[in-house]
């Protein structure tokens, strides 16, 4: 946020559209198209408006190349208004732009009586801009991805939606829907357009069933949210968006500052209503500077359109973790170590292009988890991970316990990995929820309980990776995938060694030895097949070598997604159900136990067997042949006696 001399300063700089638009008067004349507005077009590089110095700090802006390109101050970077041709020629690839629908013109539906006439208003506007209404629609590339875009413009009539500016956004809509082109609309809108009554209202529905069309076709549609964005165009298509991006300062919100004043018995507080308050809240993803806008919105298109899918040209297998099998305290002590390598540390060093996603969209943005997209080897990911931060970090991260906020964050990316069928991949370092008083009123059981059945229910690929300390339902919320992989000191458990022995023991010192007793290494998880694959670490421990650990990760999962790219979704989609349906059975984990047991009983009776021969040579009266016929036959009847037990129990 830029920061203010005063409030009037501020309120004058919001002001400034609204004194634009009231400038001039004019007869109207029958509202017909403005042919000669088409021509009206500002020449690149020439965006900010005409002004001597800026409102907020007073830098010199006459000549600054910097502000009549940006239409940003470049010392305090608060952001002015711009028309919707600039906003275009700032996006677009140069000369790719081609409007459509430009001569749907406004009338007057309810033959609207005031002071001016709503047609005198709209010739008046469409006289000053150059536009024939609110939005500008049409097609173009950025940075050679065709899109479909929308731009409004807060000059022409608060750049409010009456019945012209919702039909041509809803054509935009199917346009993009027919041609599978990702739509990029861009927000400067305040208040309804009274003059068109309940009509305007309509246009809410309009718009938002003609957006909810891309999201059934898998399309990808981006909001760019800039001051003002309020009213009724905010809540609905802009707020139906996969990525909603605020620009710094922007007014934001369904009712504007005066409205919400008069509600409000108390003084709003600084900052509030705006883009920086919605981030807070989780209601925007990010806020993008001006000058960085064009190159997040083309990173964000080249991954949500991309087709390329890895494949694997032959089999390779998996290494697995060379080493002895740590002690299970010991494994504990590095999963918990202060230096080990966090979610953030993984996705520096694996994934490219990672643009993070904030908030729920509902309520608030949890800073323990983290989500986002990226790619790895060119294949475009959702990324989720839990995020434990560490000392001197600013955020409240509560040590990666996440909050319901943050499992329906996680949910968020989920619907997006289903949306764009874009493999998910989750790295879980938690400790456990967040048990708080306020985590229960919020919904904690429902949200860690939707996220499990949304990850089981994915048709897209999925792969859990266990990076640190996998405690509780907060990992498994996270953990329901096609293949789940582990770092090799990593731990996976139901409750923490010293939660467990306070309640067995009634002693936490004994924490070491409960550990072994729950088996939580990475090896153990593999031998029970909760695991499928243990990644090999450093020798003393991921944080001795991140790097290292990372690269070794990430051709893991390189080849991980190549394999599962080679299977259709649905079949994805039963096998993961098979395969948590048998966790807990009498599987393979069990059958290996009753081996070990039927070793050693086999070993016993080899035992046996050699003391026979032994004593029988001692006592020469004894036949030694008979003697041990007689043991054999014994310990055999035995054995069969504890298969035909276990045989029972398994059935059970």
């Amino acid at each position: 946020m830029p920061p203010t001399d005063t409030k009037n300063n501020k309120k004058k700089a919001l002001k400034e559209p609204k004194k634009a638009k009231e400038a001039g008067k004019a007869k109207a004349p029958k509202v017909k198209e403005d042919k000669k507005a088409k021509k009206v077009k500002p020449p690149p590089g020439k965006a900010g408006p005409s002004r001597e110095r800026c409102l907020i700090c007073e830098t010199l802006l006459a000549g600054n190349d910097f502000f009549a390109q940006y239409a940003v101050c470049p010392t305090c970077r608060f952001h002015y208004s711009m028309t919707a041709r600039d906003r275009i020629n700032m996006l677009a690839d140069p000369d790719t732009f081609r409007e459509t629908n430009r001569s749907v013109t406004s009338l007057d539906p309810l033959s609207f009586s005031s002071r001016v006439s709503y047609k005198e208003r709209v010739f008046r506007d469409q006289k000053r801009t150059g536009l024939t209404e609110a939005a500008v629609t049409g097609s173009c590339t950025i940075s050679g991805t065709p899109v479909v875009l929308i731009v409004l413009d807060f000059g022409f009539m608060g750049g409010s939606m009456g019945c012209v500016v919702g039909e041509k956004v809803a054509l935009a809509f199917e346009h993009a829907v027919r041609k599978e082109m990702p739509v990029v609309a861009v927000v400067t809108s305040g208040g309804a357009r009274i003059q068109e009554g309940v009509l305007s209202l309509m246009q809410m529905a309009k718009t938002s069933i003609a957006a909810s069309q891309l999201n059934e076709k898998g399309i990808a549609f981006i909001t760019v949210l800039a001051n003002p964005s309020t009213g009724q165009v905010y809540a609905s298509f802009a707020n139906l968006a996969d990525v909603i991006v605020a620009e710094p300062g922007a007014i934001v919100g369904v009712a504007p500052l005066r409205t919400i004043r008069k509600v409000t018995d108390h003084p709003l507080p600084m900052g509030s209503h705006t883009s920086e308050a919605h981030l807070e809240h989780g209601l925007v993803d990010t806020i993008a500077d001006r000058t960085r806008l064009r190159d997040l919105t083309a990173a964000l298109l080249d991954m949500l359109v991309s087709k390329y899918q890895l494949t694997a040209p032959e089999k390779a297998e998996t290494p697995e973790a060379g080493h002895a099998r740590p002690v299970a305290w010991d494994a504990v002590k590095l999963a918990r170590h202060k230096e080990r390598p966090t979610t953030y540390d993984y996705i520096g060093r694996i994934v490219t292009n990672f643009v993070e996603l904030h908030g729920d969209r509902a309520h608030g943005d949890d800073p323990a988890v983290v989500a986002g997209i990226g790619d790895i080897g060119g294949q475009t990911v959702v990324i989720i991970g839990h995020e434990r931060g560490r000392v001197g970090d600013p955020a409240e991260r509560n040590g990666g316990r996440p909050s319901p906020d943050g499992y329906r964050k996680a949910q968020r990316a989920i619907a997006m990995a289903r949306k764009f069928r874009v493999p998910l991949i989750t790295l879980i370092d938690t400790p456990g929820s967040n048990a708080s008083i306020e985590s229960e009123e919020h919904g904690l059981g429902n949200a860690i309980a939707t996220t499990m059945a949304q990850m089981a229910g994915l048709d897209a690929p999925s792969i859990a990776v266990i990076i640190g300390e996998g405690g509780s339902e907060a990992a498994l919320a996270l953990g329901v995938a096609d293949r789940v992989l582990m770092l090799e000191n990593a731990i996976y458990t139901v409750i923490s060694p010293e939660d467990a022995a306070s309640i067995i023991y009634r002693d936490e010192a004994k924490a070491d030895e409960m550990a072994e007793s729950l088996r939580l290494t990475a090896k153990h998880a593999k031998e029970m097949g909760i695991v499928d694959v243990v990644v090999p670490e450093p020798v003393a421990g991921a944080h001795t070598n991140p790097d290292e650990t990372a690269r070794e990760l990430r051709r893991v999962l390189l080849r991980e997604l190549a394999a599962l790219h080679e299977r259709a979704d649905r079949k994805l989609v039963r096998e993961r159900y098979k395969k948590y349906r048998k966790m807990g059975e009498y599987s393979s984990h069990f059958r290996s136990a009753v081996a070990r047991e039927v070793s050693s009983l086999q070993g016993k009776v080899a035992g046996g067997v050699r003391r026979i021969a032994r004593r029988s040579k001692k006592h020469e009266e004894l036949d030694p042949s008979e003697w041990s016929a007689e043991a054999i036959e014994g310990y055999r009847q035995q054995l069969k006696a504890i298969e035909q037990a276990t045989d029972g129990e398994r059935q059970q």
